[in-house]
């Protein structure tokens, strides 16, 4: 464990990039010397690694999968930590009132390839079948054995709307553990962050414009606090002039118009991650009041008509 700073001593931030549960992670620590930081650095890798071994779809022998070829089978005993990360995502889908679902893995995929080849949208009742399997009332949990059954044969799920998150918030907490004072991963833009710059003030985090998602149109000075952002301008298909969003709505198979990003604020990466994409599903007005109603929870939301909306409890320079 490094020892609290004396007087003098120099502070720089430490990072390295790399791939990690096929996403970019930045993980930056700040620290007085770089052997040390480095090492702690390693540590956070092998905690992402660890939770992708135990989250990933795929491999055969993760625990999502075990789960995923018993559906409709029997149940399957999981780690108590996995049994936690999906009682914790029951949770939100009952909070969001279904919009976020880790059932989602049922879906059809063939419907959805969002790039140039998507120029129609499949009619209401072939895009509601696609869907028919995704619902999160039929995951049903034994608390005694910690076991998880699927209730429909096909049912899957999946854990790449929670997962980053959830990955980020475990780094984060080895990290703290090692006497990392100060530092934030970043896991493709679910971040988390902790502790203070090497100056002392506060680190600020920019909000991406979502016309040009290399330019920020805000910044926010969020330490000790969580950001995860979900945008339609990276992955989207037009048809007919309107933009469609790669997210889809669970309930009508269809994807979702109307908001171009979502990001949400919140003490833990986990959360802000599982509530940036229902926010999207539900729209502005529906996720606003939902986000008002939460304590320690903020969010910022752009339409598609550029139109900039904020909870209450936040101010946008």
């Amino acid at each position: 464990m490094q020892a609290a700073k004396s007087v003098g001593v120099q502070l720089s931030v430490y990072q390295r990039v790399l791939k990690l549960m096929g996403n970019r992670f930045e993980i930056s620590v700040v620290a007085e010397e770089e052997t040390w930081a480095n090492l702690q650095i390693d540590a956070a890798i092998a905690e992402i690694q660890r939770v992708e071994k135990l989250l990933t779809t795929f491999s055969d022998d993760s625990q999502t999968n075990q789960i995923n070829a018993m559906a409709g089978i029997a149940p399957v005993k999981v780690e108590r930590e996995v049994f936690d990360l999906i009682t914790r995502s029951l949770k939100i889908s009952d909070l969001t009132q279904g919009a976020f679902d880790i059932t989602y893995g049922s879906i059809d995929k063939r419907l959805w390839n969002f790039d140039v080849n998507l120029t129609s949208l499949p009619d209401l009742a072939t895009a509601r079948e696609s869907v028919r399997l995704i619902n999160y009332q039929n995951v049903l949990l034994n608390e005694q054995e910690t076991s998880v059954f699927l209730k429909e044969k096909g049912m899957r799920i999946g854990f790449g709307g929670i997962g980053k998150g959830y990955a980020a918030d475990s780094a984060k907490a080895v990290l703290q553990k090692n006497g990392v004072q100060s530092g934030i991963v970043n896991a493709a833009g679910d971040l988390i962050t902790w502790g203070t710059q090497p100056n002392g003030k506060p680190w600020t985090i920019a909000i991406a414009d979502p016309n040009h998602s290399d330019t920020p149109f805000s910044a926010l000075n969020i330490s000790n606090m969580a950001i995860a952002t979900s945008g339609n301008y990276e992955k989207y298909a037009t048809i007919d002039g309107k933009k469609y969003s790669h997210t889809i709505d669970p309930k009508t198979g269809l994807p979702v118009t109307g908001i171009k990003s979502v990001s949400v604020i919140s003490p833990s990466a986990e959360f802000a991650d599982a509530m940036a994409t229902p926010i999207t599903v539900m729209g502005a007005k529906v996720g606003l009041h939902l986000v008002n109603q939460l304590k320690n929870v903020a969010c910022i939301i752009i339409t598609d008509n550029d139109t900039l909306y904020t909870s209450d409890n936040i101010k946008i320079k």
